[in-house]
């Protein structure tokens, strides 16, 4: 589960901030509208976390919200469940609601027209004499003229019936008796007794005969008296068969007489039915549409109970298949995917970062690009050195002596087997390699291109080591526009180099002394700013100056101003026999001590070598080549003594 309630308010926060209209319109914000405002932040958290799914092509949804808390996750995705379906039956109850009170309206509208339309089917039947009468099987209503005329019409099918039954019985009796054919016979005929019985006789004088005429001859008297016995029964049968005709032909009139009148009564009928067939067709219209209300009246009636019982037990088509329950693990994010991405990208960002970063280093790391920028030697690399400030002292044991404000000014002599003064010594043995054709007093600037490079601390520090190592040497502040070495070795100086200049004090009464390196300094008393710092640093009293003091010192070293902002170094390059230039490692730009070097050929010329300073030794390690001296410095150790300096 993803944190959502600190991310969700942090975008709503920066969603109000970029509010464009509220950068225009200030108002203040009543309590209701900071309520709703609340609100509405908490529906847009709730939606944004909020996951709602088909599954499939099915009905089925799964709702799914991410929390950093399970069970809260848990609770909030049963709640919308809820509420979905409380939505729901809430809507159902509503609509169902309104279904009733419109169909409550509606029966009762077609509860009139019902009933008014059926009073005109009644009112129409009185007016015409039409009687109906109501079938107790199938429930409909028929008319008594239909049933008559239903009626005659059955009753005259089987008067034809009848009367197509007497003339075949008649037809067939007649028949007999024409043909005198003993056998035939009807059906009325074989149930008579009398010619049954007839028969019998007729069939035993038959048989009798017939034996006798065998036996005797058909001319013996008995066989005669027996033939005629048999014509007199074969008489008898036959009138007795003229008999049932005549009741067939009584039969067959009744059967016409009835069929005549029951055609004449149906005739009537027709006509009459012809005649209120008009009518008839009014009724029938009038009916429809007395069944076309009852029939609205029943529909609505019984969805009016549908909708009261609905009201009454509100049902959702919806249900809950598997309810939510806390996850065992989070969903997100994938704790894996994210490691493994966040490498991949953290590597890709760091390669470009690193990439970008090694393109924009424009500043002095190593040594080798000292030489490639500007073609001069490094000489070494000093670290950044930590000292104690030291008290003001307002009024010295001595006002002879300097009066030192850190212990960085004094570091060499401090910790004499540094590295830092390892560094100081090899700039002594490179002024000295340079300048070994030079007769007299050596000369050297210390310059740099910007301010706060350190090249005063440099300057203090390398003329104590040499006063220290037994050279006879001299240490002037140059700096007329700011002289820091002033402020940090001689506070209490009332003369200096300006006084000398002017005439208005000799050199050994402006110079100050260093007990511990035999070190004189000549410092610098400014009450204002000077406007013709290069005059005077180049004029020939500053000439004679450094030539008076080369006839006493053997190391004349001149901490002078940067040569960005100024062109006192430039105007004086001149008086010097060699410079050494200070860069602050990692800070100043390469292209910027280029093009300053490049645009004075004396003082490029004159450069002994450049010294790195303010070098960070952690740093250092990650831009030493393989082989580079800097590189195997953690080898140095035993051959220096950091006594009294920190490596930041």
């Amino acid at each position: 589960m993803n944190s959502s309630g600190v991310l969700g308010t942090l975008v709503s926060g920066i969603r109000n901030a970029l509010d464009v209209r509220s950068w225009f319109v200030s108002r203040e914000i009543s309590e209701e509208e900071a309520k709703l405002r609340e609100q509405r932040n908490a529906i847009e958290i709730l939606q944004d976390n909020l996951t709602v799914k088909r599954v499939g092509r099915t009905y089925v949804l799964t709702i799914a919200y991410r929390s950093p808390d399970p069970k809260r996750a848990a609770r909030i995705a049963n709640a919308y469940a809820d509420a979905y379906f409380a939505e729901q039956l809430d809507a159902r109850y509503n609509i169902t609601r309104r279904a009733s009170g419109w169909l409550q309206d509606r029966i009762s509208e077609l509860k009139d027209s019902s009933l008014r339309s059926d009073m005109a089917v009644q009112r129409f039947k009185a007016q015409k004499g039409i009687i109906s009468t109501v079938n107790s099987i199938t429930g409909g209503a028929s008319y008594l003229s239909d049933q008559q005329l239903t009626e005659a019409t059955t009753q005259m099918s089987l008067a034809h019936g009848d009367t197509a039954r007497a003339e075949a019985k008649v037809q067939q009796i007649d028949d007999i008796r024409r043909s005198g054919n003993m056998d035939g016979a009807v059906t009325e005929s074989l149930g008579n007794p009398v010619i049954n019985d007839l028969r019998t006789k007729y069939l035993k004088a038959s048989k009798t005969a017939a034996e006798l005429s065998a036996r005797i001859g058909q001319g013996h008297f008995q066989v005669v008296s027996l033939r005629n016995e048999m014509a007199q029964y074969e008489r008898l049968i036959f009138d007795e068969l003229q008999r049932i005709g005549q009741t067939y032909r009584s039969e067959l009139e009744i059967a016409r007489s009835k069929e005549k009148s029951l055609g004449e009564s149906m005739a009537s009928l027709i006509g009459n039915q012809a005649g209120s067939n008009e009518v008839m067709v009014q009724l029938r219209e009038l009916e429809r549409e007395s069944d076309t209300f009852k029939n609205l009246y029943q529909t609505f009636l019984q969805r009016y109970q549908d909708a009261i019982q609905r009201e009454t037990f509100p049902t959702s088509e919806a249900r809950v298949i598997s309810p939510a329950v806390p996850p065992e693990k989070p969903s997100s994010p994938k704790a894996l995917l994210v490691f493994a991405a966040s490498l991949l990208l953290g590597l890709m960002a760091g390669s470009s970062v690193g990439a970008l970063r090694e393109r924009r280093d424009r500043v002095f790391r190593i040594g080798s690009q000292v030489r490639d920028e500007l073609g001069l030697e490094l000489i070494g690399m000093l670290p950044t050195i930590e000292g104690q400030a030291l008290p003001d002292a307002t009024a010295p044991a001595n006002p002879g002596h300097v009066q030192l404000a850190s212990t960085t000014l004094r570091h060499a002599l401090d910790a004499p087997l540094s590295g830092f003064a390892e560094i100081l010594r090899s700039v002594k043995v490179e002024i000295d390699l340079a300048l070994s054709a030079k007769k007299g007093a050596r000369i050297v600037g210390v310059v740099s291109v910007l301010p706060g490079e350190g090249k005063t601390t440099i300057s203090k520090n390398l003329a104590s080591l040499l006063g220290f190592l037994g050279a006879r040497t001299l240490l002037i502040d140059g700096d007329m526009r700011n002289p820091g070495l002033t402020r940090t070795v001689a506070r209490h100086a009332s003369v200096g180099l300006l006084e000398v200049l002017r005439g208005e004090s000799s050199l050994a009464d402006a110079l100050l002394t260093e007990p511990d390196s035999n070190l004189d300094v000549l410092p610098i008393i400014t009450k204002k700013r000077l406007w013709n710092s290069a005059e005077l640093l180049s004029s020939p009293k500053m000439q004679s100056l450094l030539d008076q003091a080369s006839k006493e010192y053997d190391y004349i070293v001149i901490d002078l101003p940067p040569i960005g902002p100024v062109v006192d170094v430039k105007a004086a390059a001149g008086l010097f026999d060699g410079f050494v230039f200070v860069v602050e490692w990692g800070k100043t730009a390469r292209s910027v001590v280029r093009n300053s070097l490049m645009e004075d050929e004396q003082l490029y010329d004159k450069c002994v070598g450049v010294i790195l300073n303010k070098v960070i030794g952690e740093q250092l390690r990650l831009y030493n080549d393989y082989g580079a001296k800097s590189y195997y410095y953690g080898k140095y150790g035993d051959y220096f003594v950091e006594d009294g300096m920190v490596s930041q």
